[in-house]
């Protein structure tokens, strides 16, 4: 049986440009060429590990994984050890790809490494014959609130069905060049950012690293639309007030996108003030992909995050399950979807896969409502230990776990609290054990070596006691008072 395309621009590769990374570029041809050559080379794998630095590599790792049908497991080059020792061991990938000479940890030893180098061009062939829509594409791990992250997988369907709704949504065609400096081991920059131009047919331009003189380079280069997250829009809005070029770079764009967090309602009119452009904002998760998003030609206001895509069905739920009817923008209710967008499961974890999705339906955790034209606006989280964080989604109970395992902490209590530039910060409240007086570096500095850099805590608070109920749980509503 002959399934449809993942990336038909591979197929019938188009004369021109197709990705560019820093000032590193390959055409579309040597692109359909080095993604054959990877497909070759893991052919046979279930699942592959792919040490997601940005760079040009990691996008032909992932293309050539997805070629041969293996499912591509994106690895944090930030991760500390526990986390990356949890990922691997939990996917068990067959093999880890990477750029020729990348310096690897120690974590991945054991694991056969295969290099990724782009003028080698030995073994050359075709691409692989398309694998079945439901075959999973990326297994990606997305932290809780309690324990370690879970893997979500998304099959093939989700990618293909996700970025065409995008498509619709933001008339994104093979004549736009994106501009975007997003890490490449979640959905935002290596799904939404990478494979979706590759999906399409148009030009991507990473960054490599942001910064708001190489984002305003890129759109005044030709860049036609620009993702990012509330921070790097902070970021360029507070450079475009001082620089006129800059500013006009932004306004000039046809479509500048925001997601990962919500981006505050001050920020938005500060960048409109600043460049004369409104941002679009989108809402997604990690288990579905996009759920909804501002169209490009539609009302762009702050706090909507947009009405569902085409193909995807979002509805608000109450605490008994039954659907919110009201579509008033005040009656609240925990956001469902179903669609073509959702994730096969929760890899080795079917109890949490169970949980989140009931008949159909992926309940994402995430309360909000809808107003009379469809628009949602997310209000909050059902439960209160998921930290948004410069764009990044922060399980409060992994960092408490981890600042327990210090010796001068006696009790830990992670929150979040509003931050102007990164959404929310991750804020610690910490018990000392008796007679220690570690220092907030030191805790910082103890989180970011066994996790990663996001999740440290930005704000250290020393109590002599956490506020508990009869039942010993830890009143985190009472810690900011």
């Amino acid at each position: 049986m002959t399934h449809s395309p993942l990336f038909p621009p591979l197929i019938d590769s188009p004369a021109g440009e197709a990705l560019r990374f820093g000032d590193r570029t390959v055409s579309w041809e040597e692109l359909r060429e080095a993604s054959a050559r990877v497909g070759s080379r893991v052919t046979g794998a279930e699942r592959v590990a792919v040490w997601a630095e940005p760079r040009l590599e990691t996008a032909v790792a992932a293309l050539g994984v997805l070629a041969a049908g293996a499912a591509v497991v994106p690895l944090n080059p930030q991760s500390g050890e526990r986390e990356l020792g949890h990922v691997l061991s939990d996917s068990a990938p067959g093999l880890c790809l990477c750029a020729a000479g990348a310096d690897l940890p120690d974590a991945l030893d054991g694991l056969e490494r295969l290099e990724v180098d782009l003028d080698d061009r030995a073994g050359e062939g075709d691409l692989p014959p398309e694998a079945p829509p439901e075959a999973p594409a990326l297994v990606v791990y997305t932290s809780g609130t309690t324990g370690p992250p879970k893997g979500a997988v998304l099959p093939r369907r989700a990618v293909a069905s996700n970025l065409d709704a995008l498509a619709d949504a933001w008339a994104w065609d093979a004549d736009d060049v994106l501009v975007h400096g997003l890490p490449l081991f979640h959905v935002h920059g290596l799904v939404l950012g990478t494979l979706g131009p590759v999906r399409l047919g148009s030009r991507l331009h990473h960054l490599g690293r942001f910064s708001p003189d190489a984002a305003g380079a890129a759109l005044a280069g030709g860049g036609t639309m620009l993702f990012g997250v509330p921070t790097m829009y902070g970021r360029l809005r507070r450079e475009a007030e001082d620089d006129r070029d800059l500013a006009e770079a932004l306004g000039r764009a046809r479509l500048l996108v925001s997601g990962s967090a919500p981006l505050p309602a001050s920020e938005h009119e500060a960048f409109e003030r600043a460049t004369g452009q409104r941002i679009a904002e989108r809402y997604g998760m990690t288990e579905t992909l996009m759920n909804t998003a501002v169209r490009s030609d539609g009302e762009r206001r702050a706090g909507y995050v947009g009405p569902a895509l085409d193909g995807v069905e979002v509805r608000l739920v109450d605490e008994e399950g039954a659907t919110v009817e009201e579509r008033d923008d005040e009656t609240i209710g925990e956001v469902v979807v179903r669609g073509p967008n959702l994730m096969l499961e929760y890899l080795n974890r079917a109890d949490a896969t169970a949980e989140s999705m009931r008949d159909g339906w992926f309940h994402t955790g995430d309360v909000a409502t809808v107003a009379p034209d469809g628009y949602v606006r997310i209000v909050g989280r059902r439960a209160t230990d998921l930290i948004k964080s410069g764009g990044y989604k922060i399980g409060a109970g992994e960092i408490e776990s981890v600042l327990l395992e210090h010796p001068a902490v006696a009790e830990a209590a992670v929150t979040g609290e509003d931050d102007p530039d990164l959404g929310e910060r991750v804020v610690a409240w910490i018990v000392p054990e008796g007679g220690s007086s570690p220092s907030e570096r030191e805790l910082e500095e103890h989180v970011a070596g066994l996790l990663a850099p996001h999740k440290r805590p930005r704000t250290v608070r020393f109590l002599d006691e956490l506020p508990r109920n009869d039942m010993g749980k830890v009143r985190k509503a009472d810690l900011g008072e």
